[in-house]
């Protein structure tokens, strides 16, 4: 059974910083790219980071790079997501994302910025 779970969210305060984790199994997490989306009630989802197989060339969306740093480790199966800097606008349902020939996703974690 595949299995992606997202952990970590949760309330911050603008500025503040959040670790998100995702734990995977029922495949071999080695040779999967992994993502992370998030999204918004009434919003499409939108993509975030992403880091390739080996994790050696990292992609981030406009809107969060300089503040969020995607990683994994193997071993552990897992992804990470260090958000630094939080914002308002990163307030969303964050999710994990696996792919190789298929597509794999988490159940989400939800992120709240807010005063």
């Amino acid at each position: 059974q595949v299995q992606l779970v997202e952990s970590g969210g949760g309330l911050v305060q603008p500025g503040g910083s959040l670790r998100l984790s995702c734990a995977a199994s029922g495949f071999t997490f080695s040779t999967y790219s992994m993502y992370w989306f998030r999204q918004t009630p009434g919003k499409e989802r939108e993509f975030v980071a992403l880091i390739p197989t080996d994790g050696g060339i990292t992609n981030y969306a406009d809107s969060v790079k300089g503040r969020f740093t995607i990683s994994r480790d193997d071993v552990k199966a897992t992804v990470y997501l260090q958000m630094n800097s939080l914002k308002p606008e990163d307030t969303a349902v964050y999710y994990c994302r696996a792919t190789r020939l298929w597509t794999y996703w988490g159940q989400g974690t939800q992120v709240t910025v807010s005063s």
